[in-house]
């Protein structure tokens, strides 16, 4: 069996990547806080396993508890392979740093950073002895190499994800079965993310405008395209390990 565990599965992204990975002899584990009962019958069909967890990525302290209860789920003496794709974010707060709560701080560097490295560190504790493929991809953003007003939250939590990619990949080639690690700029995607970004005040984003332009100039990457890059990687012989790649690398 070829396992896949992905956050934020049950739209955007994350769902273009699991119909791109579901077929035979295929189990997906979907973390997400909604349900999308179409796609887990569109995985069914295709002769695959879906399991949804719903979770709150935000509720760190219970992350470890989270990824024992996915291991209860995966048959480690029949896996050829067990990826993880961190794939949820938020994008919030979209504001300058100074109008910006604790709350909203905490909570951005909590989904977008802290859970994935707390999943990793799980993920490479509880594959430690196993010699099948093992690799995560970490979805990061272009906003993470440089600074974008109204973004220092995001653009740091995603910069902190590059860096921890780097460095888990660095820290497995040391152990016997090593994961395989590495950090994804998907693009501009036609996603709710983007409608998000193009319903911010002004005042808040100053490079609205921008963003609007892409959607209407029709500039936005189809989920889809970027999700089959994704399976590429997680299939290709030539993985990346250790790298900061983009998609258009790949298109």
């Amino acid at each position: 069996m070829n396992y896949l565990i992905i956050t934020g599965g049950t739209r955007g992204l994350g769902e273009e990547i699991v119909k791109s990975f579901a077929k035979e002899d295929t189990h997906i584990i979907s973390i997400a806080r909604g349900e999308n009962q179409e796609l887990q019958a569109l995985v069914e069909d295709r002769g695959g396993k879906f399991t949804p967890i719903q979770f709150d990525l935000a509720d760190i302290e219970k992350v470890e508890n989270l990824m024992e209860e996915v291991f209860h789920r995966i048959d480690k003496k029949s896996a050829k392979s067990i990826h993880l794709v961190n794939n949820a974010g938020i994008v919030a707060p979209i504001k300058p740093i100074e109008r910006c709560e604790a709350e909203e701080i905490i909570k951005s560097q909590h989904v977008n950073l802290v859970a994935p490295m707390l999943m990793i560190s799980s993920f490479c504790k509880m594959t430690a002895s196993l010699h099948c493929e093992k690799r995560v991809i970490n979805v990061s953003s272009g906003a993470a190499k440089r600074p974008i007003f109204g973004w220092s939250s995001y653009g740091s939590s995603k910069a902190g994800l590059d860096l921890f990619s780097q460095g888990a990949a660095l820290d497995q080639e040391k152990t016997e079965h090593p994961v395989k690690v590495l950090s994804f700029y998907p693009g501009i995607m036609d996603t709710d993310m983007q409608a998000e970004i193009r319903s911010s005040a002004k005042e808040d984003f100053i490079n609205v405008e921008t963003f609007q332009n892409y959607k209407e100039e029709g500039k936005l990457l189809p989920p889809k395209q970027v999700a089959e890059v994704v399976v590429q990687l997680l299939e290709t012989d030539s993985f990346p390990n250790g790298e900061v790649v983009a998609v258009q690398d790949y298109l």
